[in-house]
């Protein structure tokens, strides 16, 4: 079941550079980071930032591109599903506009690859529990750890 629902995609942010001089053949490095900020609304904005770069001439071959999506969501949703569930929504919004980009800028057009996050280790950052201080190891949450 679905806990959130895109409801809008924004592209905030491209920069690309495409110099590379002669025709070579290049070795791609991809980066990507991806965080919610929630409101209290159950609502929430995701970001997405995938960053591709010709890994031994990055000067020569660049593409930093970010995107916001907004999400409405289930009342009482975990944050660590929704961080999920939201990334695995805007992803192929970013995946498809560097198809795009990279096939009008007359390359043969460049398909990141998916990251499955659930997989991964979902940290949460919550301000230090009374609210204010720096927070401590304590108020790093892993969704993973049954503790």
């Amino acid at each position: 079941m679905t806990n959130a629902a895109l409801q809008a995609v924004k592209i905030t942010k491209v920069d690309f550079t495409n110099e590379i001089k002669t025709q070579k053949k290049i070795e791609l490095g991809f980066g990507y980071s991806y965080n919610v900020k929630y409101s209290n609304q159950n609502t929430c904005i995701g970001e997405f930032t995938a960053k591709i770069t010709d890994k031994a001439n990055p000067d020569e071959f660049a593409i930093n591109v970010t995107a916001t999506g907004v999400f409405r969501f289930a009342e009482g949703a975990k944050k660590e599903i929704l961080h999920v569930e939201t990334y695995n929504d805007l992803f192929p919004h970013i995946r498809a506009f560097v198809s795009t980009l990279t096939a009008t800028a007359g390359i043969p057009p460049i398909m990141i690859p998916f990251i499955d996050i659930s997989k991964k280790e979902i940290y949460r950052f919550e301000m230090g529990k009374d609210g204010h201080n720096p927070p401590s190891v304590d108020d790093f949450i892993n969704p993973y750890d049954n503790r």
